[in-house]
């Protein structure tokens, strides 16, 4: 009987642990979305004009890809440079090669742009930093910040399994709303983004990380006050082709993090723990209320446990809600994302799940798709995506219009 109760004993301590920890990074987002958001607004107004701007795109050798991202440009912009590890050939734009020889403390994708830093030429203001497969929407200018993040709203390319994980994604990014209050921005990801030259070359890209987005941000941050602002322009990259791509793209994202966390001060500490905890085991997140119910009165406070665990259950499917608005779905179709969102959970944190257990050290880039593709899973008559220019929305003409697919961006 007394091995009973010790044994009752320690799993309501485990529970509580665990409540405690998911609990936090929960009521932190709430804070961010609901507090610090306050003072954020979506039209700052653009300080800087097109002119001011070099576009730098990233790539392997995806030609036909980075072709399209940079026929989307505005044509306000006049300088835009491809940096690219093969020789292609990109209409509208200059093409550097990154020399096999070029060795430096970055490796990947920071290698590259690291060269970039110490070759090519700029007079820009801003260098606006883009993945191959980000096709720009409402790009009119820049405000006055010294990292400007704009936000994403992935398209769909063919599974649905990963696009419905990127609406779920999509709601969770929403925080972003609250970084421009922290000194320093919790991450850097998202559609593409645009750093002062000055400080890019200060800072520079010369570290080992597979994240170096962030990495970035994170070094300027300690090192300056740093002025943060997020443009909801919802860029329009590419969702995971596959299930598998988007597994191996979490887990470099957890990777990332986790190797890159010596980079916070010891008051960021507990905010990043409690996250990397809650988005790679928030799966586990339903067995905690599961648990509860089975144990009724066999530990004190097992009803409040009960009350509070269903609660941050319910958070799950806030994320998904807001992901579903982001999106524009209509009103109809937000009963069939809420139903589905368990399964959301599931495929999003398998990768980040992953990447805790099994760190991984090198950078795999995630397969994109052509124009053609898209156009043809989202059921866009051919030479929809040519025929864009990227200070105007992709698809829609107006915010008060609804998106009707289900698995796809189709009105």
């Amino acid at each position: 009987m007394t091995d009973l109760v010790s044994l009752q004993g320690l799993l309501a301590v485990f529970l509580w642990a665990a409540l405690l920890v998911y609990g936090f990074s929960s009521l932190w987002w709430l804070i961010e979305v609901a507090v610090l958001s306050r003072g954020w607004e979506r039209n700052t107004g653009d300080v800087w004009g097109l002119d001011d701007i070099q576009v730098r795109v990233l790539t392997l050798d995806a030609e036909p890809v980075v072709q399209q991202t940079v026929d989307a440009l505005p044509d306000g912009i006049t300088d835009v440079r491809v940096i690219a590890e093969a020789n292609i050939n990109i209409d509208g734009a200059r093409v550097h090669v990154v020399p096999d020889e070029f060795d430096c403390n970055a490796t990947n994708k920071g290698r590259a742009v690291e060269w970039a830093r110490r070759n090519v030429d700029a007079d820009a203001e801003y260098l606006l930093y883009l993945d191959e497969d980000t096709l720009v929407t409402e790009l009119t200018g820049l405000p006055d910040a010294d990292f400007i993040q704009f936000t994403e709203k992935p398209i769909y390319t063919g599974s649905r399994l990963t696009y419905l994980c990127e609406v779920f994604r999509t709601g969770y990014q929403f925080e972003q709303l609250g970084f421009h209050r922290l000194s320093y921005p919790l991450y850097a990801w998202g559609g593409g983004f645009a750093i002062r030259r000055e400080i890019e070359q200060e800072i520079g890209w010369d570290v080992a990380t597979i994240t170096e987005d962030t990495n970035l941000i994170w070094r300027a941050a300690r090192k300056r006050d740093l002025t943060y602002q997020l443009v909801d322009a919802r860029f329009r990259n590419q969702a995971p082709p596959s299930l598998k791509a988007m597994i191996k793209q979490r887990r470099r994202w957890m990777s990332g993090t986790v190797g890159d966390d010596y980079l916070l001060p010891p008051l960021y500490r507990p905010l990043y723990f409690t996250r990397v905890i809650a988005w790679a085991f928030s799966p586990f997140v339903p067995l905690l209320a599961i648990a509860s119910y089975l144990l009724p009165g066999t530990a004190p406070g097992i009803g409040l446990y009960s009350l509070l665990s269903t609660a941050l259950l319910g958070i799950l499917f806030v994320y998904m809600f807001f992901g579903v608005i982001a999106y524009r779905k209509h009103p109809v179709l937000w009963p069939v994302f809420l139903l589905l969102t368990p399964l959301a959970v599931v495929l999003h944190s398998a990768g980040a799940l992953w990447g805790v257990v099994s760190p991984v050290e090198n950078f795999e880039v995630t397969q994109k798709v052509t124009a053609d593709v898209v156009e043809r899973a989202n059921k866009l008559d051919e030479g929809t995506l040519a025929e864009h220019e990227g200070t105007g929305r992709l698809l829609r003409e107006s915010d008060e219009e609804f998106e009707r697919g289900i698995f796809s961006d189709d009105d």
